[in-house]
């Protein structure tokens, strides 16, 4: 779980240089100029905390695919598959096909319900659904996340990871919808440099906990889930 906190916040924290670029229009579309310091404040959490929600509530799906594989005994091998695939869709992302109908038709929906809430009156409840919707937006960065909350081999480790990645882009997101663009391009740039390598690092790491050396934190003997489920059924 410790694990999974410090990836997630991690990845959050230096991915929300990326999501300035991906989300900061729509942040800065929202109707909180006008109102007081205070609902504006609130109004933006709100806003961020829905994101946070469905990266969480991805984070449940997939962190339950992932203990499926765990459970049958496949997760070194799974580990292993991740990390690779992370590293893959980091360096040769752009190479791979982006339009599948099925998935783009979702994204469609999304991208429709967004319009709609941000032209509608606008409740306290909207903005958090708002970030609902937006945190379901295609986002690269995000579908790393999900690999390393699949990684985790539990539906709770990989909430907490998804969560906390959403936390971890409050910061800046936030500093971004209160004084708007006062961040150089130049100073996101260089930090945005750095998203690559913690990525990088998240994966190998992911890739050593699978190939099970034995060292301790770094890649720990795993045990066989499905031989250990095997022994206590054999016991009773």
């Amino acid at each position: 779980m410790f694990y999974s906190i410090l990836a997630g916040l991690g990845i959050g924290l230096l991915g929300s240089f990326h999501c300035i670029g991906m989300c900061g229009p729509i942040a800065l579309s929202l109707p909180i100029y006008g109102k007081s310091k205070a609902e504006q404040l609130l109004l933006i959490v709100l806003y961020n905390l829905g994101r946070a929600c469905s990266y969480a509530s991805l984070g449940a799906l997939f962190g339950f695919i992932g203990n499926q594989f765990f459970l049958f005994g496949y997760q070194r091998i799974f580990s292993i598959t991740i990390g690779i695939s992370m590293l893959i869709l980091l360096f040769a992302g752009k190479y791979l096909p982006k339009h599948f109908s099925i998935v783009e038709s979702f994204y469609n929906k999304i991208k429709t319900t967004l319009v709609r809430l941000l032209q509608s009156s606008q409740n306290f409840y909207s903005y958090f659904l708002i970030g609902v919707a937006n945190g379901f937006l295609p986002c690269g960065l995000v579908y790393i996340a999900i690999g390393a909350a699949m990684a985790t081999g539990n539906t709770f480790s990989g909430t907490a990871l998804m969560f906390m990645f959403g936390l971890g882009t409050f910061p800046l997101m936030i500093s971004l919808m209160i004084f708007g663009r006062f961040i150089s391009v130049k100073f996101r740039n260089n930090m945005r440099k750095l998203v690559p390598v913690f990525i990088s690092t998240t994966a190998i790491i992911i890739i050593l906990r699978g190939m099970n050396l034995g060292i301790p934190y770094l890649s720990p003997e795993l045990q066989n889930t499905s031989q250990s489920f095997q022994q206590i059924k054999c016991h009773k």
